[in-house]
């Protein structure tokens, strides 16, 4: 039996043949895509469907896909402004870790994944570093369930760095971190319907000793998961690194054991020609985090030169406190405009190659191309529902994915469906009773915490910059 017949829709596969049809259905059954085809075939072949959404105007895509974020820093947004990675992560981040309670991690993670939501998100990958106190992972899956979300939980872990910033009260020994791991694993891992995912998630290879990155990768394997680290991010990174493992980079993943194609590579801004050749052959996966490389004026990725060697790229929106926003749709649009201006090309990446990023090639970084990524019978159905006439800006239409990526608000997405079904319909989200009340409540947090940890840049205390 159908569950939803979804016709009349311009369907955007990004299918292997990267089909658009343009008078197209779709048939969900249960979690999974029944079929895909035109509007007279499938309401032929399929006229009991128990529900039939009539999607004249509309545009259906495959949802995107985050593949680097930290949901806690969510509640953090606008502390820190104006700062370089190493005095950002000294002076608010670091300070604010501290004292994040289970409760923090859980309204982060929920006001996260709401904002990503309403941006077309249908998956998302957390990166949890700091652990202060037990029970801060189980806060932020506890809102993967919550939300519905496909989720892929990285637990972090940071056990050296003081040297570089890093607070001793965040720091794991190793023996405490491999013990939690395999609770997380085996609590959560493959877990509702298969929608969350647990990997390991080192914060930095200038935060971890070779014996905690060997631990987590091995643990990893054992659990047929993946692992995700920030590489050569900043000149700094690449010291830092250099100082502690005596190489940097994908040198250093090398010289460790991690390149198998299950590790995905954060920021990537200062690989070197060789890091590039050497993570095409090893098949390693890089997040693309263009709106935090630039919030932290970092530089820029040489994002062209990975993709001429086969790397897979995906895109991240990072966590909100180096992009004070969760927003896919930007997330696109900076991609592309980026890599234009910085190398004086306009066809430096293209729309359509961004869309592929944001979703097949985000698929493929996390290992689940099977599954999701795109619109194909026997996918998952993680679908977006686009409606260019709740925004003047979306208007006219004449390339779906030209007005995707360089015309589109928030307003334009209308719904969002993982496994089937949908977390936010005709613009409001389902999986919370009253939005503007929870939104209140996470801000309540947010001050809570920030008072806790000190934090004097708010408010009243923000100076004015010129």
């Amino acid at each position: 039996m159908t569950d939803l017949l979804l016709t009349n829709a311009v369907i955007v596969t990004v299918d292997p043949q990267r089909r658009i049809l343009f008078d197209g259905a779709m048939a969900v059954c249960g979690d999974r895509i029944q079929a895909i085809g035109e509007s007279p075939e499938l309401l032929s072949r399929f006229p009991d469907a128990k529900r039939t959404i009539n999607c004249a105007g509309k545009i259906v895509f495959p949802g995107f896909i985050n593949t680097h974020n930290h949901l806690f820093q969510t509640l953090l947004k606008g502390l820190g402004d104006d700062m370089v990675l190493k005095d950002w992560l000294k002076t608010m981040t670091f300070p604010a870790a501290r004292f994040l309670e289970p409760e923090d991690c859980w309204g982060g993670a929920m006001l996260g994944i709401l904002e990503g939501i309403h941006s077309g998100m249908t998956t998302e990958v957390d990166y949890m570093y700091p652990h202060a106190r037990e029970g801060l992972s189980d806060g932020v899956l506890k809102a993967y369930r919550d939300t519905k979300i496909r989720g892929v939980f990285g637990r972090g872990c940071m056990d050296t760095g003081t040297d570089f910033g890093v607070v001793p009260e965040i720091m794991q020994d190793r023996k405490t971190v491999e013990k939690d791991l395999t609770r997380i694993f085996d609590t959560y891992h493959n877990t509702e319907n298969g929608r969350i995912q647990v990997w390991t998630a080192p914060a930095a290879l200038w935060s971890n000793t070779e014996p905690m990155l060997r631990m987590l990768y091995e643990i990893s394997n054992s659990y047929h998961a993946g692992l995700t680290v920030h590489v050569s991010e900043t000149p700094f990174d690449r010291t830092a690194t250099q100082a502690l493992h005596g190489s940097c980079g994908v040198d250093c993943l090398e010289k460790i054991g991690l390149t198998g194609p299950n590790v995905l590579m954060v920021h990537c801004v200062y690989l070197t020609v060789n890091d590039i050749r050497k993570a095409g052959e090893y098949d390693l996966k890089v997040s693309h985090n263009p709106v935090s490389n630039m919030y932290l004026a970092s530089g820029v990725a040489p994002v062209g030169q990975m993709l001429q060697n086969n790397i897979t790229v995906g895109l991240g929106v990072d966590g909100a406190a180096s992009n004070n926003g969760q927003d896919m749709l930007e997330l696109m649009k900076t991609t592309s405009l980026l890599q234009k201006v910085h190398t004086l090309n306009p066809t430096a990446i293209s729309a359509e190659k961004v869309l592929e990023m944001a979703t097949i090639d985000g698929a493929r970084a996390i290992g689940m191309e099977h599954e999701i990524g795109s619109l194909e019978a026997g996918k998952k159905a993680d679908f977006v529902i686009f409606n260019p006439y709740r925004s003047a800006k979306a208007v006219p239409v004449h390339n779906p994915v030209s007005t995707l990526v360089y015309s589109s608000t928030m307003q334009n997405i209308e719904s969002v469906a993982v496994d089937g079904t949908f977390l936010m319909e005709n613009g409001v989200v389902t999986v919370v009773p009253d939005e503007e009340a929870v939104l209140r409540q996470w801000q309540k947090i947010a001050e809570r915490l920030a008072q806790r940890a000190g934090i004097c840049n708010r408010g009243a205390g923000h100076p004015w910059r010129r």
